[in-house]
């Protein structure tokens, strides 16, 4: 399965960016209200991705600085070397760069634009879906179907 297959088979597929000079406690209530676990931090509205700031990014600096880092830009924080995926990219490959890297969230770039951002759990269900549907074709190979 391919990137752009997840894509197409999330159920939202916005992608919640800020520019570099929102408070991380502004980016805190974004993903608390959205109940999601990362935005994308663009400069010019979500057309190019500058950086990635998840909730994990926002904890462990609460737990080296104390609540004082919510008043700090989000790109005091954020991870700017993105890992990044393209459209053709396949789900075995980004599940790989996902686990070892230790990430739940890439962003999907193509074109040097931001096109979508995929987590973890895209991966993991897009694979199941596909060990799903292989099996069924086995177990239908085998009853003589």
């Amino acid at each position: 399965m391919l990137v752009q297959q997840i894509l197409k088979s999330k159920a939202d597929a916005t992608v919640f960016t800020v520019p570099p000079g929102t408070l991380v406690s502004e980016a805190a209530e974004i993903l608390a209200e959205k109940r999601i676990g990362t935005v994308i931090v663009s400069a010019d509205g979500g057309k190019t991705a500058m950086g990635i700031l998840s909730e994990r990014d926002i904890v462990r600096e609460l737990a080296k600085t104390g609540g004082a880092c919510l008043s700090e830009k989000v790109e005091a924080y954020m991870t700017s070397d993105l890992e990044t995926a393209t459209r053709d990219e396949k789900a075995d490959t980004i599940l790989a760069r996902m686990t070892e890297g230790r990430f739940r969230h890439m962003p999907v770039i193509e074109g040097g634009e931001l096109v979508g951002l995929i987590t973890l759990g895209d991966v993991v269900k897009a694979r199941l879906s596909e060990l799903a549907m292989e099996k069924d074709a086995l177990e239908g190979m085998i009853m003589g179907h």
